[in-house]
Parts: C-alpha cells; structure tokens; sequence
C-alpha cells in the first residue's frame, strides 16, 4: 500500500479516540461574519467546544482557499500552495471540524463550490480570511464532554487537531472523536474505533483530512500523492468493509467523487472523523 515518509518519528498511537456524547445542532450561517466566527459561535452559546458540521448552498465572498501540493522543502511531506481568492462563491458541500487552536475557537474546513465563472473546484478554505455574504443551514454533531484542541504534532511538523477528554459529563448519543495518522488504511482505522469503542456499527458524522492517492470502488485513481477530502456519507461495522463515500481535491482543485475502495486509501497528513453509535 501507498505509504508517505513524513519528516519525524512516527509515534506508537496511530489512531487517538476519545468517546463522549453528542448532540445534533441546526443554525444557519449569519452573513457578514468569518466563516470560522459564523461556525464557532453558535457552538460557543451552547457551551458546546467541539464537534464536526456539515453545509450548503453558502455564498461566500470574499473567499479565500488553498489546494494541497508538494512540499518546497524536507520539513513536511506534503505542503499547500499559496492562497487564491476568487471573488463570490456558492458552497455545493462543506465539512469542518471546530476546535480550538491558540485558546482560541478555530475551524478546519474543506469544501466543493461553484465560482463566478460556473467553475466547480474545491480545496481547505481559510476561515478568517472568508466572509459569509448569504446564510445557511447548518448541521453540527457536537461534544459537551470532548474537546478538540489544535497542537503541535512532530511526526508531520504541522499543528494539528486531536481529541482530548475535557473531564465534564455529557448527555446524548454515544459518539467518538478521532484522528487517524498518517499512512493508516482510513477504512481498516474505522473498524478498529468501532472494536474500541464497543460498537456494532457506527455513522461517519462529517469528517475532513488527506489521502495518498485515493482509490475508488468504480476503478479511478486520484494520482495526486496530497489531496483534500470530506465525507459526504459513511458507515461502518465491525465485521464488514465500511461504505466511505468522498469528495476529493486534487492539487489543481478538480472535484472528483466516489465511494473509497476497502483497504486501498492511506492517510496521507490526519484524517478527523466523528462517528456514531448505530
């Protein structure tokens, strides 16, 4: 399988878990905020500090991204290019971890969406940098008891979300936050949070991060050793493969979509899921 050097040691825990629970959360974007504000905030008034969400049908502008790409020198595996701001767009799918980095409230947030020239693209969005200019509906999977806390991470050399316990007593449907690390089979990883944590089956609740190379059920190969993606659906067992529907990012920032070929997509940088009981 694809395996990606990374510039220090790999550590012992390749997949970190915390269980918590979770409550689902409806909001919609309030225009004239960042993006990381107009995310955050709701989340910060249910005194609720992490989770994973899901939108559509944003208008953004200004709006500012960037793609995956090679890395300029040996201090990361894999890098991103420099920003690009292309005027008013409208957000077909995102999915975004909020967290915190910094003490502060903070986003991680991949997207799909149409800019002015009808261009479908996609990539990491910069979430100070961008402006809601047009509401929408928001759906978030969120922890009173887990939280979600950007740190630095030696094995890759970037600052990275992990899931740490906050001590509190949460109430709701039993949910796990996780980071997958690098060049761990995304598929085989659920199946192991799955026996960890007691479940028989679970929901992938949004869910961002990096593959080398995705491979799909129907036969097509991103060839891209670095790309973006989210979960647009996912399930898993215990027993059988897990069904992992994508989109994914190349580093031009094409659009291509499908369901994940079981045992055949590593991590390429970290992988942040939130999954469910089912």
């Amino acid at each position: 399988m694809r395996c990606l050097r990374q510039p220090g040691p790999a550590l012992a825990e390749r997949i970190e878990s915390v269980a918590g629970h979770g409550v689902a959360l409806d909001f919609v974007l309030e225009p004239g905020l960042s993006l990381n504000d107009a995310l955050t905030r709701p989340l910060i008034a249910a005194r609720i500090p992490s989770g994973t969400l899901v939108f559509a049908d944003a208008v953004l502008a200004p709006f500012s991204y960037v793609l995956p790409g090679p890395s300029p020198d040996t201090a990361h595996a894999a890098y991103f290019s420099a920003p690009y701001s292309p005027g008013e767009v409208r957000v077909e799918i995102a999915n975004a971890t909020v967290g915190r980095r910094d003490g502060a409230p903070f986003v991680h947030c991949h997207a799909a969406w149409i800019e002015p020239d009808g261009t479908r693209r996609g990539g990491h969005i910069l979430p100070h940098e961008t402006i809601v200019a047009a509401g929408a509906p928001v759906r978030a999977w969120a922890f009173a008891d887990v939280v979600i806390a950007a740190e630095p991470d030696p094995e890759t050399n970037f600052t990275l979300f992990r899931p740490l316990p906050t001590g509190a007593t949460g109430d709701g449907t039993p949910m796990v936050a996780a980071r997958i690390r690098p060049n761990e089979e995304i598929g085989a990883a659920l199946r192991v949070l799955c026996a960890r944590h007691g479940f028989t089956g679970a929901i992938v609740r949004g869910g961002v991060g990096s593959l080398i190379g995705p491979r799909f059920t129907d036969g097509s190969v991103v060839g891209d050793h670095a790309t973006e993606v989210l979960v647009r659906r996912g399930s898993v067992t215990t027993r059988g493969d897990p069904v992992l529907q994508m989109l994914v990012m190349d580093m031009e920032g094409s659009v291509h979509e499908g369901v994940l070929q079981p045992g055949d997509n590593p991590v390429c940088i970290t992988f942040e899921l939130v999954i469910e009981a089912a």
